[in-house]
């Protein structure tokens, strides 16, 4: 993650921009008086949500760790080729 002064960010602001938007790179901007930030790209802001929405769902986390148990015992379902390709058109 990468550090800059409010005044560096300010000065060089596309390039900052760019960075967070083009290289999914977050910027931390540090004020003197404090209050510093951080700026992501929305589509990086968007996955943390979700994420975040996930992880914060019970019922959720559950399904998903039945789904990794039946997975290491090699016990899961294994989708067909057109299965997959349909999936994947999402």
């Amino acid at each position: 993650m990468t550090t800059v002064s409010v005044h560096q960010f300010r000065d060089n602001l596309r390039q900052y921009a760019d960075l967070a938007t083009k290289n999914h790179e977050p910027v931390t901007v540090t004020r003197r008086n404090g209050g510093d930030f951080v700026v992501v790209s929305m589509d990086d802001w968007l996955s943390l949500e979700e994420t975040l929405y996930v992880l914060q769902n019970k019922s959720l986390m559950e399904q998903i760790e039945a789904s990794i148990k039946t997975h290491n015992k090699g016990k899961g379902r294994l989708l067909s080729q057109k299965e997959l390709d349909e999936i994947n058109r999402i």
